[in-house]
């Protein structure tokens, strides 16, 4: 699965996040988490925009969870963190193109195809409620 350290940091701010019932800002979940704080920013900030988190200007400002646990999917958090859905390999988001040119001539593309399916399914029936 094509996942980057911006996924584990995402679940691990909502983590954080949900044990408050303030607003938490960037700068002390990066100091908490021992995160880099503008690669945080920038992922809090995409968890905003697709609706997982909620956004709170001002000087009580920061982020709080803008749904409830079991309405956040891990799917959701992976698209919002990686800004693309996860992927098993390159190709299996693509059943009509190839990366390597090999369309129609690909032996295992119907099985990647599925297989990523089922991933995405699990993923979008996995819900932080459940991991955490």
């Amino acid at each position: 699965m094509l996942l980057t350290r911006a996924s584990e940091y995402a679940l691990l701010s909502l983590d954080a996040i949900r044990k408050t019932e303030k607003p938490v800002g960037a700068e002390q979940l990066a100091n908490e988490l021992n995160i880099p704080k503008s690669f945080l920013a920038k992922i809090m900030q995409n968890l905003a925009k697709e609706g997982i988190l909620e956004s709170r200007k001002g000087a009580q400002g920061g982020f709080i969870l803008a749904k409830k646990l079991e309405e956040i999917t891990l799917y959701s958090i992976i698209v919002a963190a990686e800004g693309k859905p996860p992927a098993v390999l390159d190709c299996t988001h693509y059943i009509d193109s190839c990366p390597n040119g090999s369309i129609g001539t690909c032996s295992i593309s119907p099985f990647l195809y599925r297989f990523q399916n089922k991933i995405d399914l699990f993923l979008n029936n996995l819900t932080l409620k459940d991991i955490l």
